[in-house]
């Protein structure tokens, strides 16, 4: 595939390297919450236990000042530390595997000369002893991580969808969340190969819907990362932070390759199952309570209001076949990413409102009348 670089210094002001930490969101997973950008302390709940991010600004004792390029690179790439431990995959280096060498110089250049060090030290992660050792790593790594060869040249003849391709594959690495995992946390797809790529999964208590045959044309797509929201929709739980700290400063070029590289995904996933027969759920329950709590915003019709209240209908959040999402939202509110020259949406949070019978209810209406045929 080709990949294509940002110029040396970007529309937006940003150095090539600072660009490709933007687009590769180095700074949502290594920034803890008013922390130093880059110090690491940001905590990761998984299976086994809690991790914290890194430090990987360029102090020399408690940052990563003392890595030559070979041994960044060798991280990045292969998850492997400059004392040769193996990090977690929660580190995304399958996907960064896919980069081209002048993005991962240029990502080198960035941290050791633009970041500011932070000697704020890694803490330690929170994963009993039996299962914290870090050889069985080396072993996942072969099992699941395939040599991939970075990208520093076209293969194909479309350019437009070779450059979505290496960012969404790449250094954006959106299989990370919304591609369903094995049993010992594989995503079970890397590429556009694979029949399960992109088609949904479960994280942090939120379903990252599919993304394959998205209903939207390509300037809905752009709002929706540039700003997140557009003129029908609006983003919220893990992916309002991707936007805040990343897709909001690409370029229009990029994110024109993202949007058609996704629109062009267009076979469903392996094993897809549509609903059929009658949808059994409370309509005059749920219908009374969103005429309540919901209508005064998303309207009797659920479309919304133009760029300010997303519509439900053709929503992925209310068609994902899985309602965590949808739930999240009414139980806990919600609220757009803050970006350049765009005002934040707040809605409010229901769980102190309504019961869990309520909320169900709601759900069920929302999905029988606009989710697709979507299942109780």
């Amino acid at each position: 595939m080709i990949a294509g670089n940002a110029a040396a210094m970007s529309p937006g002001g940003l150095s090539a390297g600072e660009y490709m930490a933007r687009a590769s969101d180095c700074v949502a997973c290594h920034t803890a919450e008013g922390g130093q950008p880059m110090a690491g302390g940001k905590k990761f709940s998984t299976p086994v236990g809690d991790i914290y991010a890194t430090n990987i600004t360029p102090d020399k004792t408690a940052g990563i000042g003392n890595y030559s390029y070979e041994d960044f690179e060798k991280a990045v790439r292969q998850g492997i530390a400059k004392d040769g431990h193996a990090l977690y995959p929660a580190m995304p280096y399958p996907s960064y595997a896919r980069m081209t060498d002048k993005d991962i110089h240029d990502l080198y250049d960035y941290f050791m000369n633009e970041v500011p060090p932070s000697a704020e030290k890694n803490k330690d992660n929170d994963i009993p002893w039996l299962l914290s050792a870090r050889w069985p790593l080396h072993i996942w790594n072969w099992l699941y991580v395939d040599e991939v060869q970075p990208a520093n040249k076209a293969t194909v003849n479309n350019a437009l969808l070779s450059r979505g391709a290496y960012l969404v594959e790449g250094p954006g690495h959106c299989g990370a969340c919304h591609t369903p995992r094995g049993v010992t946390m594989q995503e079970k797809g890397y590429d556009a190969s694979s029949d399960v790529y992109l088609s949904g999964a479960m994280i942090d208590g939120w379903y990252a819907p599919s993304l394959r045959n998205i209903s939207k044309s390509p300037e809905e797509l752009k709002d929706l990362l540039r700003k997140g929201q557009s003129q029908h929709d609006a983003l919220s739980g893990p992916m309002s932070e991707v936007v805040t700290q990343s897709t909001q400063y690409m370029t229009d070029g990029d994110l024109d390759a993202i949007s058609y590289y996704l629109l062009n995904f267009s076979h469903a996933p392996a094993g897809a199952v549509s609903a059929n027969g009658a949808i059994s759920y409370s309509p005059k329950d749920g219908k009374t309570l969103y005429s309540m709590y919901c209508s005064t915003c998303h309207g009797d019709d659920g479309k919304g209001k133009d760029f300010t209240v997303p519509s439900l209908v053709n929503n992925s959040i209310v068609t994902a076949k899985d309602p965590a999402s949808l739930l999240s939202v009414i139980n806990d509110g919600a609220q757009t990413p803050q970006t350049q020259g765009n005002i934040s949406f707040k809605m409010p949070a229901y769980k102190q409102v309504m019961t869990e019978e309520e909320k169900n209810n709601v759900v069920n209406y929302v999905r029988g009348a606009w989710g697709e045929r979507a299942g109780e």
